[in-house]
């Protein structure tokens, strides 16, 4: 067989003509891949996607440290400091600012007279801290005047407002859309609100002496560990975690604590499984159907090495074959969920570990073939 000039070698040659032979068998095979592939990509997409939602408002607070109460499983914990320890905060030489954050959950009253759930985020804007990002309409500053906030535009639907200078109540007071964001979404689909930290306080309830969280900025050339100490040495009932820490601790806690990521992996196993076993039972039918074949390679000299060699390019042929198919489809769900609360994300690493899955699961498949042929006997080449 030859590809122009090249001459292929005659183990593929062997190899193609034998996986081809039986092209309903091999769309079933390609199907099974695509089939298993698709999902391990979906499940681990979801994996990826679910643990950057997760933390989106660790990634974007401008922090060196977060102060939080002592427990704080994730960033959504609404439990509360005493304001009156960022003074304690402040006193440490190396601290430049310590910006008290204000979340909760609020009900937000529509001009419509419904009512929908939303989750405040507050924080001293003046001093940054942790704003709303990806502003589409408005500014930041915008946000210190009278009842001023900040929503997402794919959310205005679900508060029942047209856009910017829109009007609702949260807790039977007024606010006005100041400023307008794009793609900052909850996995929890409760729509974000933005605004001033002490309005946040009078929307949810939290006492102007307590606060949340202290996010914590240090002065340039400052040793992060040694002022780590000294803050958790003068606060009491408190924990300071690096944003890393935190964000690993919120992830955590979302995808193990609450079964998320248990689920997510049995998924991702169960479509390995499927198609490790489609992908050995047709290998195995296929050589079954050549054993006399192969038993006229081995009555004329051939090794059972090169026999070997022939089920195992059947095998990767297979896993290229599939692979591809399953790698469009995979970009085509990511292009369809990008806009969604919970993206499915797909990065360099997983498509390289989800090919090298492909070539493991095919290759592992041919196992069972394998077996097959090294039961061949030579001598039924002759009894055809």
């Amino acid at each position: 067989m030859k590809l122009g000039s090249a001459r292929m070698p005659l183990v593929f040659t062997l190899a193609f003509r034998n996986l081809f032979h039986d092209r309903l068998r091999f769309i079933a095979t390609v199907i099974g891949i695509v089939f298993s592939i698709v999902l391990v990509t979906v499940q681990m997409g979801l994996y990826l996607g679910f643990g950057r939602t997760v933390t989106t408002m660790i990634d974007h607070a401008a922090a060196d440290l977060w102060i939080v109460p002592r427990g704080t499983k994730c960033f959504e914990d609404p439990s509360l400091l005493d304001a009156h320890e960022r003074y304690r905060a402040l006193a440490i030489n190396g601290v430049a600012e310590a910006i008290p954050v204000v979340i909760g959950f609020a009900d937000w009253r529509m001009p419509s007279g419904a009512t929908t759930p939303v989750f405040v985020i507050g924080s001293d804007l003046r001093s940054g801290g942790l704003q709303p990002w990806n502003l589409v309409e408005g500014r930041i500053e915008a946000l210190s005047t009278p009842r001023a906030v900040a929503v997402d535009q794919s959310y205005f639907d679900r508060l029942g407002i047209s856009g910017m200078g829109a009007t609702a109540e949260i807790r039977q007071q007024l606010v006005r859309v100041a400023a307008v964001t794009s793609g900052i979404r909850s996995f929890t689909t409760t729509p974000f609100v933005f605004m001033d930290v002490n309005r946040a306080r009078a929307h949810t309830g939290v006492p102007s002496s307590k606060a949340t969280y202290f996010l914590i900025r240090l002065s340039p050339d400052t040793d992060l560990d040694h002022v780590r100490s000294q803050l958790m040495s003068n606060i009491p009932d408190v924990e300071v975690l690096t944003p890393a820490e935190f964000r690993e601790r919120s992830r955590t806690f979302w995808l193990f604590g609450t079964g998320a990521g248990a689920a997510l992996f049995a998924g991702a196993l169960l479509g390995v499984i499927v198609g490790t076993v489609i992908v050995a039972q047709t290998l195995y039918s296929s050589t079954k159907e050549h054993l006399n074949e192969f038993a006229t390679l081995r009555a004329i000299g051939s090794s059972r090495r090169y026999i070997y060699k022939v089920i195992v390019w059947q095998a990767l042929l297979s896993a290229v074959i599939g692979f591809s198919l399953a790698a469009l489809i995979g970009a085509a769900i990511v292009q369809l969920t990008a806009a969604t609360a919970l993206p499915i994300v797909i990065t360099p690493g997983l498509i390289v570990g989800l090919f090298l899955l492909t070539v493991v699961m095919c290759v592992g498949s041919a196992i069972a073939a394998i077996i097959q042929v090294t039961r061949v006997d030579p001598a039924i080449a002759f009894t055809r």
